[in-house]
């Protein structure tokens, strides 16, 4: 028996394909605008800062860092030494015009310390046109003499300064001075026996016995023999020993600890020699006990010979 197939409705099922394709399209489509629109609204939000930033640094040039309302008109300097000021300003590199808002305070400040001369900076802005600066100058209470100058150098350099911590550095030039040259820096007491390579201006002095020849001479300062003596050379080529040479012409040799007590019985000893008319020709403090003595004749000049007076084969360190 022969069954009829029913015809199939091909048109509608072109329709449906026609659909479906239509509809990929569609959504193809659409992603496709999503996408652009997306990508549009990133480029713009990114072009968009980029103007607002320029914009802003555009006003900021203009209204802050190029605007002559705030130009450089003066640079207030003070220090409490003797480097004249005209030296310091070309150190601090401050031009005047310059715009006070854009200067770096920060390089000004490292600029200026490291002067080995100076010690310690401070920069400030003072508003519409001013720079404040202030300079603490380093002390010099020592001198290191070398024969001859360094190498390479133009001019001779023979003579270094040292502050109470052993900092290095060169006396002032005439040139660099405030105020002309005061003798008592030609009369800083001398520190002998020091290796030239170990003086390096703008670094601490890193030998023991310099250190312990600068707190000898910060504490002599301090001592009742401050006024009565006078410091003219410590030698510190010997180990564990100081050797000073005196104005008078004494020579006295110390311990590098306890200088406190030794100065004290260094004192009690000279004013032995005061009442009885005699002045210290040589006196070792490095021992504690017979400590030995010299006098110089009563009336005869320090550079006559000395006569013994007490002499003792035992060296015991004062500690």
């Amino acid at each position: 028996m022969w069954f009829k197939r029913k015809p199939r409705n091909r048109r509608l099922g072109r329709d449906q394909v026609l659909d479906v394709r239509l509809r990929s399209s569609q959504v193809r489509a659409a992603r496709t605008r999503l996408a652009a629109l997306t990508l549009g609204a990133v480029f713009g939000t990114v072009f968009g800062l980029y103007l607002l930033y320029r914009g802003w640094d555009w006003t900021l040039d203009r209204l802050v860092y190029k605007n002559p309302a705030f130009a450089i008109q003066r640079t207030d300097i003070e220090t409490d030494g003797n480097i004249a000021l005209d030296q310091l300003r070309h150190w601090a590199g401050i031009r005047t015009g310059e715009n006070l808002l854009a200067l770096n305070l920060a390089r000004v400040k490292r600029d200026l310390e490291m002067v080995p001369l100076i010690q310690l900076v401070s920069v400030e802005r003072i508003l519409p046109h001013t720079v404040c600066i202030r300079i603490t100058e380093r002390k010099p209470v020592a001198q290191v003499n070398l024969p001859g100058s360094r190498p390479g150098e133009a001019t001779p350099r023979a003579v270094y300064h040292l502050d109470a911590s052993g900092h290095v550095m060169y006396p002032l030039e005439p040139r660099q001075r405030a105020t002309p040259a005061n003798p008592a820096d030609e009369a800083l007491p001398v520190i002998g026996g020091i290796a030239p390579g170990e003086l390096q201006p703008g670094r601490c002095l890193n030998v023991p016995q310099a250190q312990a020849a600068l707190r000898l001479i910060e504490a002599f300062k301090e001592s009742p023999l401050a006024g009565l003596v006078t410091l003219k050379h410590v030698e510190v080529a010997a180990p564990e020993v100081l050797v000073v040479t005196t104005g008078q012409g004494s020579e006295v040799t110390l311990a590098l600890t306890d200088l406190k007590q030794q100065l004290r019985r260094w004192h009690a000893i000279f004013e032995l020699g005061r009442q009885t008319g005699n002045t210290i020709a040589t006196l070792d403090l490095a021992i504690s006990n017979n400590i030995p003595l010299r006098w110089f004749e009563a009336a005869a000049d320090p550079s006559a010979e000395p006569k013994p007076v007490r002499v003792t084969h035992s060296r015991k360190k004062n500690v």
